[in-house]
């Protein structure tokens, strides 16, 4: 990674994907407030001293569930894309070192998944399984392979050419240690950025499938559900959907920034032995 401690969006996004995974992990115990315990007497108040991000229609503290809907996303986020890298990591693997039938077959299998509109596919995956996060962020993950796949599939096709795989296959190691202690390795940096910025997407389609019921369900929060539930009030009580709309704007700006500050410090151009 090169460069990275000079650039602006490294530091921006970082910092921003910092705040919101503290926020996940420590919320509960920084702002220990039940975020799911109505109160009678506190409905719908507007942001001040005693709620700094103002009250639900059940008098629930917003500050509270926003917290938790972090814990939430970003559980889910983070979930989704270590399954979609594992699936599309292994299969662009294959198909860029061994080519042939075999790289066609799987290229052609991603073309299709790829074809589909993805959010048309989670919402029909999620209804047909029925809502709940472990189908949401299954899905994620599974549907989420094809484009892992492609460009694994790319990084490891120019790796495959380089003078130190080419130097293992003269002395005759075999397939699996060249793929996974030589190969593997280059794609480091190329995991990270689609980590990063596939994170950003998985936090829109929580959110999108959870806005729509088919995501995290009652009493549980995340960002989704808190601005369906605000959606009725937007004129009454704009805080309950702008606070987590603009939340989860942030945290997908973070993890966006983040990942262009990690995909331009692996730059393929800058790989050793790319002019050999």
């Amino acid at each position: 990674m090169r460069g990275l401690g000079r650039n602006l969006a490294f530091w921006a996004g970082g910092g921003l994907v910092l705040l919101f995974v503290l926020a996940a992990l420590l919320g509960p115990w920084i702002y220990p407030v039940d975020p799911i315990a109505p109160d009678s007497d506190s409905l719908l108040r507007s942001p001040g001293r005693e709620a700094p991000l103002g009250t639900d229609v059940l008098g629930r503290d917003l500050l509270a569930r926003v917290l938790v809907g972090a814990r939430v996303s970003l559980s889910v986020g983070v979930l989704s894309r270590l399954i979609a890298l594992l699936l599309g990591g292994l299969a662009g693997l294959v198909a860029g070192y061994f080519g042939g039938r075999l790289d066609s077959l799987l290229m052609r299998s991603a073309d299709l998944t790829l074809a589909f509109p993805a959010l048309l596919l989670l919402i029909a995956v999620v209804a047909a399984f029925g809502p709940s996060l472990f189908t949401l962020f299954l899905a994620l993950g599974v549907l989420g392979w094809a484009p892992v796949a492609r460009v694994i599939r790319s990084r490891v096709i120019l790796i495959r050419r380089m003078e130190y795989v080419e130097a293992a296959h003269a002395i005759g190691a075999s397939t699996p240690r060249i793929l996974f202690l030589h190969i593997l390795p280059g794609c480091a940096g190329t995991f990270l950025v689609l980590f990063s910025m596939g994170l950003a997407t998985a936090i829109i389609a929580e959110g999108s499938l959870s806005f729509l019921g088919l995501g995290a369900q009652p009493p549980t929060a995340s960002w989704g559900t808190l601005i369906r539930d605000g959606f009725g009030y937007l004129r009454t009580a704009p805080w309950l959907t702008l606070v987590p709309g603009v939340v989860m704007a942030l945290a997908v700006l973070g993890f966006n920034l983040l990942g262009d500050a990690l995909r331009d410090a692996s730059d393929p151009r800058g790989l050793p032995g790319r002019e050999a």
